[in-house]
């Protein structure tokens, strides 16, 4: 159980620039991951939000990280499970550390928030701001919309997203989990509103079919709390 303390501690620590790209020794490193993993890093160094080289770096690090232990020895790796995903997700949190320190990453922002949603509520919110701000085109806050979302926190959600969105400039996917969100939230009238929203995008003709969706889901609500 030690590593679900360090894990909370780590998630509660403010954010801090490290050494970008450099990755970690160990005594277990299969000479494939080494390669594989220097390569990623290298890619990660250049763009932190390559979301494909994120994910493959991620999956390297908490796979080993579950199949040893806190020494790097493969003998004292934990046999629990439960302890074994632990590992695996502190692994992976100290990975988006790592890259978070660079000016424009955003991905990893919002990877330490899915890690830290359920327990750091303040430090999530915190580091999905941040992602947004760094990220004109909205695909930051559309990510993080959906982790407030899957985390059940509507409201926290709507509070982000009205904060950061901008319908003329950014992808409209933002208006989707907005008016979602209202909608979850049991809020079906600020949903009509947030639609609206919409009206601003230049492109009309590609939004027509996520507007149908839209409304269709804010009538649904609405006659659903008139009991009609």
């Amino acid at each position: 159980m030690a590593l679900l303390p360090r894990l909370r501690q780590l998630m509660r620590r403010p954010l801090s620039a490290s050494k970008v790209g450099a990755r970690r020794p160990t005594k277990t490193a299969r000479r494939g991951d080494t390669l594989h993993e220097d390569a990623l890093r290298s890619m990660l160094s250049d763009d932190p939000n390559n979301v494909r080289a994120f994910q493959a770096l991620a999956a390297i690090v908490s796979r080993r990280a579950a199949e040893t232990g806190p020494d790097g020895d493969p003998l004292t790796g934990a046999a629990d499970p439960s302890a074994k995903q632990r590992a695996a997700d502190l692994a992976v949190w100290s990975l988006g550390e790592e890259l978070a320190g660079h000016p424009r990453a955003w991905y990893p922002l919002v990877e330490l928030a899915r890690l830290s949603v359920r327990d750091d509520h303040k430090g999530t919110l915190r580091r999905l701001a941040t992602a947004a701000e760094r990220d004109p085109t909205g695909e930051a806050l559309a990510e993080g919309l959906a982790v407030l979302r899957n985390a059940g926190l509507p409201a926290d959600a709507l509070g982000l997203g009205i904060g950061h969105w901008r319908p003329r400039e950014q992808t409209p996917e933002i208006g989707r989990h907005i008016v979602y969100a209202a909608l979850e939230a049991d809020r079906p009238l600020e949903a009509k509103q947030h639609l609206k929203s919409l009206d601003l995008y230049p492109d009309q003709d590609a939004i027509a079919p996520l507007r149908a969706e839209l409304e269709r889901a804010v009538a649904d609500a609405q006659q659903h709390a008139t009991g009609a």
